[in-house]
């Protein structure tokens, strides 16, 4: 007998050899017709393999993370299936799940190409193939074997993959007729997968190398039921409907120029303003919080990036050094403003009374990211960070840890962004070259960043292998207002970046200790963040960060001077307003004063003038009324100080 330990920590005993589906049947028979992967050890299996030991296990829906893993991961193999019953001799690549789905990337072969117009063929046979309800078999099997037989059938790209590998490591799925390198998880069989949407081709580099083949890479995902589909589709179509680079070409923010490169965002003067209004918003969270502004170079010595270890980990991928007519010397493109104002602490002696010192800097960085990967703002090469590094002494990290997730928190009320959940991201367990640094820093790092958010009351989830590789942190995911989930603010721990920087402070024992480091940005990537607030706010921005407020509507020419006098009296104000003095009719103008998703529109007609009035329009909500010039003014300022309330 074997003892199962459950979440919540009940146990039971169970015949050695047991799987997670029976132990889901044994619980109920409803239960084990929704479980589709189960952890052990917080190790995702498939449910029918056999638990041979005493374990901590959790079943998994469909709904869980977990759940899909198995569930998408399973589709991608359906449709290499698929693939190779219709491409005879196709190879294949990688085919994981990912957030959204699956893809596979593959190589159809000299002369054959898969395009959009394929998908509902291939489709068509997954479906099929579904019908036949075959079961994933997994298959532990030597290196030497399964060279063989990816070798026989000339897959060169899998038998890659498993000259890398080591021996006695390495298992086989196969389901029908297709057979796959695979580690898991999967589902028992394909009668699972009920639904099934492929949703896209696109190009992609053998392993993300720009000089290798580029492979096929064909995007799908899949559903245990046909209603959860069709939901995801019109998920889809309002978020094609939400696009930032639709929306921001709409209202004139940002645009890109191939001439000036790839992934480098022109920002236009409404986008400008739009930047530079959240910037001063949080540079005035950030003073009540005792930061300081600082600024750094754009580019670095790369003997910088040597020594914070950034190089190591990140140089291949980055810009390519800068060489200068000094013989030897090379630059980076700034990558990152952590080792910058590791050297403005250095720059003067620090006492324990001078600590925390908390600095700011909306700094630009630069990072190569692959041509393919680019996309609008949320994947660029140049990007601004709202960064700040708080240097403390090791009692004030919990202190100073909770006042950053205090300004997070803020920030998102007012953004309305007021669903989410945090995830501690830990060292990899059984990997830890990935990271720099001792055990006992990353433990006690680890331990203040779960000791704070308990003290916080936040519920957390705890992920390992996603830490930063000087430290762990706290990631912010939020939900926007069509339920998607994005990685905003961040907050990490470093013992290790003034370990290797040799910062140091005089403690009140006259020695020298080593500071404390705290990475912080709630934005992240400005670029990023305003790519989610447009999508999570369709364009319709909060009265106090919109570019324009309020446009004037005049009905006739005969009305523009006191059009002129509205738009000044509100100017003096600081409302952002403009006016429309075209010869449109009025209604054409308000249609397209809507689309720009101005918030108000005042309408002047002989009545506003006679009567010293405007006419208000809300954007969306239609006509609010006449009002005095004064009162207006008056219900606007209020509106924006309510928006953004005290921090």
């Amino acid at each position: 007998m074997i003892k199962i330990t459950f979440p919540d920590n009940s146990v039971r005993e169970y015949q050695e050899g047991i799987t997670g589906y029976e132990i889901a049947r044994n619980i109920s028979n409803s239960l084990a017709k929704e479980v589709v992967s189960v952890s052990v050890n917080e190790e995702i299996w498939d449910i029918n393999r056999p638990i041979k030991n005493d374990a901590h296990i959790r079943l998994h829906k469909f709904e869980d993370n977990e759940g899909k893993l198995a569930f998408w991961h399973s589709s991608a193999h359906l449709m290499a299936e698929a693939l190779e019953s219709l491409y005879p001799g196709i190879k294949f690549g990688i085919g994981p799940a990912i957030e959204n789905g699956f893809y596979y990337d593959v190589d159809p072969g000299d002369g054959v190409t898969i395009t959009d117009s394929d998908l509902p063929r291939i489709e068509e046979k997954m479906k099929e193939l579904a019908g036949h309800n075959n079961k994933y078999v997994r298959e532990e099997i030597s290196k030497k074997d399964v060279l063989n037989l990816f070798k026989n059938k000339g897959d060169e790209y899998k038998t890659e993959l498993i000259s890398e590998l080591e021996d006695g490591t390495i298992s086989t799925y196969k389901q029908g007729n297709f057979i796959d390198l695979c580690r898991g998880p999967h589902l028992p069989d394909t009668s699972y997968i009920k639904a099934i949407k492929l949703l896209s081709v696109a190009g992609a580099y053998w392993r993300g190398d720009e000089k290798r083949k580029q492979l096929t890479r064909i995007y799908g995902i899949t559903f245990p039921k046909q209603k959860l589909l069709d939901e995801y589709l019109d998920l889809l179509e309002q978020a094609k409907a939400r696009d930032h680079r639709k929306i921001g070409k709409e209202l004139e923010l940002f645009t890109f120029s191939q001439t000036v490169g790839q992934g480098l965002p022109l920002w236009l003067p409404k986008g400008a303003a739009l930047k530079e209004r959240l910037q001063d918003f949080l540079k005035k969270v950030q003073r009540k919080y005792g930061y300081e502004l600082v600024m750094t170079p754009h580019i670095g010595h790369k003997e910088l990036y040597v020594t914070s270890g950034h190089y190591a980990k990140y140089g291949k991928d980055s810009f390519q050094p800068i060489h200068t007519p000094q013989e030897g010397e090379e630059y980076l493109l700034k990558p990152m403003n952590c080792p910058h104002h590791c050297e403005i602490y250095k720059s003067k002696p620090r006492s324990y009374r001078d600590l925390p010192v908390r600095m700011a800097e909306f700094g630009t960085v630069y990072r190569y990211e692959m041509s393919g990967e680019l996309h609008g703002l949320t994947r660029v090469r140049g990007f601004t960070q709202d960064d700040a590094h708080i240097f403390c002494r090791p009692d004030q990290l919990k202190d100073e840890f909770k006042k950053v997730i205090d300004i997070i928190l803020y920030i998102f009320k007012t953004l309305d962004f007021e669903d989410f959940m945090t995830q501690v991201s830990l060292r990899d367990k059984d990997d830890k070259d990935k990271y720099i640094g001792t055990d006992e820093n990353w433990e006690k790092a680890e331990k203040a960043i779960i000791d704070a958010t308990e003290e916080k009351g936040l519920e957390t989830n705890v992920v390992y292998g996603e830490a930063a590789f000087y430290g762990p942190k706290l990631d912010f995911m939020v939900k926007d207002a069509i339920g998607r989930s994005w990685q905003l603010g961040t907050i990490q721990v470093d013992y290790n970046l003034p370990d290797r920087f040799e910062l140091e402070y005089t403690g009140s024992d006259d020695q020298k200790h080593r500071p404390v480091m705290i990475h912080r940005a709630p934005f992240g990537s400005m670029e990023r963040f305003i790519a989610v607030l447009i999508e999570h706010t369709a364009g319709k921005f909060p009265l106090w960060l919109t570019p324009e407020q309020v446009i004037v509507l005049p009905i006739s020419e005969k009305y523009h001077d006191y059009a002129e006098k509205v738009l000044n009296f509100l100017n003096n104000y600081d409302i952002r307003s403009l006016i429309d003095t075209r010869s449109e009719k009025i209604g054409k103008k308000i249609r397209e004063s809507e689309l720009r998703r101005i918030p108000y529109l005042l309408i002047i007609g002989e009545k506003e003038v006679s009567e010293g009035t405007v006419a208000v329009r809300r954007q969306g909500e239609g006509d609010k009324g006449t009002m005095k010039l004064e009162d207006f003014a008056d219900f606007i300022l209020k509106e924006v100080e309510k928006q953004v309330a005290e921090v």
